[in-house]
């Protein structure tokens, strides 16, 4: 059981699962629970309801199933990393609502836990403020066999912070400056550095920050900093032109996921992944292919926004 509300998926495998236990496994949290209004609808509109949530289960259980795969070849590229005392490092950026969380949560579900970390770190402390500015990223590195998957990395400094004024401009320019090199070094002596950044839509943000205000179990993502996202828009924006430009490069190249899709971005961050290592055991029936509607070089988002503003005068997201 898992926490006593539902049975996990895999003790249904074997079996066809019936549409109840669809139902229970596969139906979003929020719709668990029955509002007021709903337990006095009429009978037709419960059976609508109840249809429309049936439906909705069974396509997230077939979506679900589509993952599985490829969180299979993700233990086997674990296990290769343990085997041969590798260290994989990989970055998740992007806006608020982009869907970082919910595509980590997919990535590490079935993974060891004793090999894999998933860190997001909090505002820097006093004695933080004090040090190298990549000192409390760097003790939360990996060791041999070890994955550790940053949820927001030391790139706040290249977007949230300088817009919001958390850091003064010499902070800024001293992080672009640096951070390049400190990158190369890290992959130079054997690290696995794999950067992601997660772009959401304008129109799709609001529409999962309307869903938040609105959804008791969802609320606690929202932040101050969330409610300014959207008239910050244009700056956030030129803020990623800026660190896609000057970052990327052959060594520590950037990948642009789409993620309005959230389904089609969690699958396709899977394959990025997988594909950044050989490990032994791949399942060749799989496509490894990531989708080009989905995931973008850093250096052809570039490209793409320029292209953007050029048409339009402004950068577009």
């Amino acid at each position: 059981m898992r926490d006593g509300r539902s049975p996990e998926p895999s003790s249904l495998s074997g079996r066809q699962l019936s549409g109840e236990e669809l139902v229970q496994v596969y139906q979003a949290p929020e719709e668990r629970y029955q509002s007021l209004e709903e337990r006095h609808q009429a009978p037709e509109e419960r059976y609508n309801h109840e249809k429309n949530r049936r439906r909705k289960a069974v396509r997230r259980y077939r979506r679900e199933q589509e993952l599985m795969p490829y969180q299979a070849e993700l233990i086997k590229l674990q296990q290769h990393l343990d085997i041969h005392q590798m260290r994989m490092i990989i970055v998740c950026e992007g806006r608020d609502a982009a869907g970082k969380g919910g595509t980590i949560r997919r990535v590490t579900r079935y993974m060891n836990p004793k090999h894999f970390r998933v860190v997001a770190l909090g505002k820097p402390t006093d004695e933080q403020r004090t040090q190298w500015f990549f000192q409390k990223y760097v003790a939360e590195f990996p060791h041999g066999g070890e994955i550790v998957i940053f949820d927001r990395s030391w790139y706040n400094r290249a977007m949230v912070e300088p817009v919001f004024g958390f850091c003064t401009d010499k902070e800024y320019k001293n992080f672009m400056r640096g951070v390049v090199g400190f990158e190369k070094d890290l992959v130079r002596q054997g690290t696995i550095l794999l950067k992601l950044y997660f772009s959401v839509t304008q129109k799709e943000q609001l529409r999962r920050f309307e869903r938040r205000k609105n959804d008791p179990l969802r609320q606690w993502k929202l932040s101050e900093i969330d409610s300014q996202a959207q008239d910050r828009w244009d700056e956030f924006t030129t803020m990623k032109y800026k660190m896609l430009k000057r970052t990327t490069n052959d060594e520590a190249p950037w990948t642009v996921i789409r993620s309005d899709d959230k389904h089609r971005a969690r699958l396709n961050t899977m394959k990025v992944i997988l594909d950044a290592v050989d490990y032994e055991g791949r399942d060749n029936t799989l496509d490894f292919v990531p989708d080009p509607e989905i995931v973008v070089s850093g250096a052809r988002e570039v490209e793409i926004m320029k292209a953007q503003r050029i048409k339009s005068g402004r950068f577009l997201g």
